[in-house]
């Protein structure tokens, strides 16, 4: 019973209210004691000076017939007089005797003796002083009143304890059935995520509560988890079509090569085309590894200082032969140097594939333009060609792994290059943005200005292609995004 989540709840709700409910009724009822104690004895001490004050004006014939009085007015309920003799032999009052052991001025005393008026012992709370005379006076009251009000109110603060603990049992009740049908709402959309229904969310109330709050970041996380779910299978099927076709061509290849009557050139032709398509088949796996490694951060440790502007310029060198072999004219403007914190061979690849990618659709007879830009809170590293361009509704798919414009997927390459480009970008704290060149494309790496800082340098530079030596390794050509 106590392994239930209700019970224990309910449990924790009623014994947090009863200690908190009795504690606070105690205090009620020991700090209402005190103050009905405190009133009763500054009635009686206040009685006890009035009558001393008799004492001074009659005498004490005078004072014995107060005292008469009070007990006639009274009717003697709860009052207790006495004034005695200087041997204690009772002049007035509803006591016998002088109680033995009492001395008078000694403050207050409680004791337990009979009354005139009285067959039972009763318990008195009283005080006392010794008159100028050496009589004796005594003012006190009967406790048994005290005791009645103390059963009362013990008895109203039960029933008020008792009322409290059915409320804290229903409201705990409610509490927990409000709460465990949130947790079983989680629990039966966490089930039925299990059950394959990928697609299912937990409910929110729109309050913005606990319960919205964790039901908003638990949504998000299987929107993750979805996406990456659909990636894999993204991955995986255009992993297995993209593999399929090289490996196909391999296979035939290979099996022709085996012919004994084919004459050694055409052997050697087709061992060729072999290896071709086994070195595109090696470069995709390759390009997929980088990106795992990228998105797993496990190349930040490797990160070093190095210059944009001599980065841009060394990758261009790199590919200007390249560029002009397809009529392409390759430039390089550039700021003054902007050193920023990477790694190194990251990001010269993703430079590398942005520049084949602009390259290899490029129209003979029009530039590439390679570009270093500072801005106030950013600098950004620009490929720029007026080639076919990507459509705008296209360009957030583009940076998927195997996404290509090409659907038939008859053009080279594996539809990697702008996936890694965007994984080296997110890996740097930058952002990969593409953007219509009117016509073409411009694809930017984006570099927030906080990390960087800009190195002293020449000005800005153009159609630079110098000898400096790329470094290695570079760009994996035929990685098309």
């Amino acid at each position: 019973m106590l392994r239930n989540a209700t019970t224990r709840l309910v449990g924790a709700h009623l014994l947090l209210v009863a200690v908190a409910t009795g504690l606070v009724l105690g205090f009620v009822y020991w700090r209402a004691g005190g103050v009905i104690d405190a009133e009763q004895r500054a009635v009686v001490e206040a009685e006890l000076r009035g009558m001393a004050d008799d004492y001074q004006r009659g005498g004490l014939i005078g004072l014995a017939a107060a005292v008469e009085r009070r007990l006639d007015r009274t009717g003697a309920r709860d009052e207790v007089y006495l004034l005695a003799d200087v041997r204690g032999t009772r002049i007035a009052g509803n006591l016998g005797a002088w109680p033995p052991g009492v001395v008078p001025g000694s403050g207050w005393v409680t004791l337990e003796l009979y009354r005139l008026d009285a067959k039972q012992p009763t318990t008195i709370s009283a005080v006392s002083v010794r008159l100028r005379g050496g009589e004796r006076l005594l003012v006190g009251r009967d406790v048994a009143a005290r005791a009645a009000f103390d059963a009362t109110l013990l008895r109203a603060l039960g029933w008020g304890l008792a009322a409290m603990a059915l409320m804290a049992l229903g409201t705990g009740w409610l509490l927990s059935r409000l709460i465990l049908r949130r947790i079983d709402g989680i629990a039966a959309t966490a089930q039925a995520i299990v059950g394959g229904a990928l697609d299912r969310r937990i409910e929110t109330t729109g309050t913005g509560n606990e319960f919205d709050r964790l039901a908003d970041t638990l949504n998000a996380m299987l929107d993750r988890n979805s996406a990456l779910v659909g990636d894999l299978r993204m991955v995986t099927d255009s992993l297995a079509h993209d593999l399929r076709s090289p490996l196909g061509r391999l296979s035939r290849h290979l099996e022709a090569a085996l012919d004994q009557d084919l004459p050694a050139e055409a052997r050697k032709d087709l061992i060729e085309r072999a290896r071709s398509e086994a070195d595109g088949v090696l470069k995709m796996a390759s390009a997929l590894l980088d990106i795992s490694r990228i998105e797993a951060g496990l190349a930040a440790e490797q990160f070093e200082t190095l210059d944009l502007g001599d980065l841009a310029n060394d990758v261009a060198d790199l590919y200007s032969a390249a560029a002009a072999d397809r009529g392409v004219v390759l430039q390089v403007f550039s700021d003054d140097g902007f050193e920023v914190s990477a790694h190194p061979q990251l990001l010269a690849q993703a430079l590398a594939n942005l520049l084949d990618n602009a390259v290899r659709y490029a129209p003979a007879g029009t530039a590439v333009r390679v570009a270093l830009t500072t801005g106030s809170d950013s600098v950004s590293l620009c490929v720029a060609d007026r080639g076919p361009g990507i459509p705008e509704a296209e360009r957030e798919r583009v940076r998927q792994r195997f996404a290509r414009l090409d659907p038939s997927r008859g053009t080279d390459g594996a539809g990697l290059g702008l996936a890694l480009v965007d994984a080296v970008a997110r890996l740097h704290g930058a952002q990969l943005t593409l953007e219509d060149n009117a016509p073409g494309l411009k694809a930017s790496l984006v570099f927030p200005r906080g990390p960087a800082r800009r190195r002293p340098g020449p000005g800005p530079e153009a159609d630079r292609h110098g000898a400096a030596a790329p470094r290695e390794p570079l760009a994996r050509p035929g990685m098309e995004g």
